[in-house]
């Protein structure tokens, strides 16, 4: 069995020229679309891909809250990029009954 080489894939993340989405862009050279898994929480994200003999696995933290059910996906040319929106200020805020 030969051996799997475990790294980091290279991460760029960034808000878009609005601040109203943030950009992640990731780089995996020769994976094919079909071995890659991008999941993502409002508070971080987590991305597993992997070719013949190298697997690119890693966690990241987000700085602002983000709205994951919107997120949009593409890959191209050994890039994956995503975009999702930021959560607007006090958007999940819930009212607290004052006594």
């Amino acid at each position: 069995m030969a051996d799997t080489l475990k790294v980091s894939p290279s991460i760029c993340a960034y808000p878009d020229d609005k601040y109203e989405n943030l950009e992640i862009e990731v780089i995996l050279p020769g994976v094919d679309k079909k071995d890659i898994s991008f999941k993502v929480t409002e508070d971080g994200f987590y991305v597993r891909a992997t070719k013949e003999g190298v697997e690119y696995a890693d966690s990241y933290a987000v700085c602002c809250p983000v709205v994951p059910e919107k997120a949009v996906a593409k890959y191209s040319n050994g890039v994956l990029k995503v975009t999702v929106p930021y959560q607007q200020p006090f958007e999940n805020a819930v009212d607290v009954k004052i006594e």
